[in-house]
C-alpha cells in the first residue's frame, strides 16, 4: 500500500490506507511506527478500512522539535480525520496509543464510535518513572545502532512471555503466522529510529497525564484488551479502568506480555472483530 502524507496542525502526517467499507484508525505507542500493526492490518482490513499512521515525531511523520501535549496527538486525529472526510470511526490504541485513544474520546466524542484499548494504562507514570523510562528507552536506541540483536534479546523480557521468548530464541527465523519473526523484529528496530529529543518530546507529553477520573465521560462501547504478563501495562490498570467505564468489556489475553498483539494475532483479532460486529 503507498504511503501518503497530510499537512495536520501544521505537521506532515504520513498514513496509510488499507480495505474499504467503515473506518477504523490504529494508533501506536510510544515511540513506535504504523508497521507495528502488520498483525491487525490484514484482518482488520477484511471488514474495515484500516486507518494506520506516524504520530508526529515517529516514523515516517514530521520530527518536530517544539513539545506538544496529548491533547495535540489526540487533535492530529481529528484533523485527520477531517482531512479523510470521515465524520466517525472506531479508535484503537495500543499502549500509549491507548492513552492517546483515550483522550481522543474525551476530547472529540463525536468522531468515536466504539473504542478499544489494548495493553494500555489510564496515565503516565510519576516523574521518576518518566525518567527511567526515557533513560531505558535511549539507552536501548545507543544498543540499537551498536548491535540490534543483543538489543533485542536483552530486552524481550519486557515485550514477551517467558514461554514465547523461549520460542524465538530457539528459532528466530521462524514467521509467526506467516507475518513476522525475531529476525524481523531486530532488523525492523534500525529502520527510521527515534532521535532522542523524539523521546525527550514524548515523555514530555505524557507527563502529569491521568484521566482515569475522567473515564466515566465516555459513552462509547469499549474493549478493554490486557495481558496477563504485561510488563509494561500491567492488567490490573486495565481492571480499574473497566470499573470506571460504564460500556466496557474486559478481557485478559492469558499467557501472554505486552506484544500480544504480535504473539495472540489470532485470538485477538478475532476478539476485536466480534466486538466491532455485534
Amino acid at each position: 500500500m503507498t504511503e501518503l502524507f497530510a499537512k495536520i496542525n501544521g505537521v506532515e502526517i504520513c498514513y496509510e490506507l488499507f480495505g474499504d467499507d467503515y473506518p477504523i484508525v490504529l494508533i501506536q505507542g510510544f515511540g513506535a511506527r504504523k508497521e507495528g500493526f502488520k498483525c491487525q492490518v490484514p484482518a482488520l482490513s477484511e471488514h474495515f478500512k484500516v486507518i494506520t499512521f506516524d504520530n508526529r515525531g515517529a516514523g515516517k511523520s514530521e520530527r518536530v522539535n517544539e513539545s506538544y501535549t496529548m491533547e495535540t496527538l489526540a487533535n492530529d486525529i481529528k484533523e485527520l480525520l477531517n482531512y479523510l472526510e470521515i465524520k466517525k470511526a472506531h479508535i484503537l490504541g495500543t499502549s500509549m496509543g491507548g492513552i492517546i485513544a483515550q483522550q481522543f474520546a474525551l476530547q472529540h466524542p463525536d468522531y468515536v464510535d466504539k473504542l478499544i484499548l489494548v495493553n494500555t494504562v489510564s496515565g503516565a507514570p510519576d516523574n521518576v518513572g518518566l525518567e527511567l523510562l526515557k533513560r531505558n528507552r535511549l539507552d536501548q536506541l545507543e544498543l540499537i545502532k551498536k548491535d540490534p540483536e543483543k538489543a533485542f534479546w536483552d530486552n524481550a523480557h519486557i515485550w514477551f512471555y517467558h514461554k514465547y521468548r523461549k520460542e524465538l530464541k530457539a528459532n528466530p527465523m521462524k514467521k509467526f503466522f506467516g507475518i513476522w519473526s525475531a529476525e524481523d523484529e531486530i532488523r525492523e528496530s534500525t529502520i527510521l529510529m527515534p532521535t532522542p529529543r523524539d523521546i525527550e518530546l514524548q515523555i514530555e507529553a505524557m507527563k502529569g497525564y491521568n484521566s482515569l477520573k475522567r473515564l466515566h465521560e465516555i459513552k462509547s462501547p469499549v474493549l478493554l484488551l490486557a495481558a496477563s504478563h504485561d510488563k509494561v501495562c500491567s492488567k490490573s490498570n486495565a481492571e480499574e479502568m473497566h470499573k470506571r467505564i460504564l460500556n466496557s468489556v474486559f478481557r485478559v489475553i492469558e499467557k501472554a506480555g505486552h506484544e500480544s498483539p504480535k504473539t495472540r494475532a489470532l485470538e485477538i483479532n478475532n476478539i476485536i472483530l466480534n466486538f466491532l460486529r455485534n
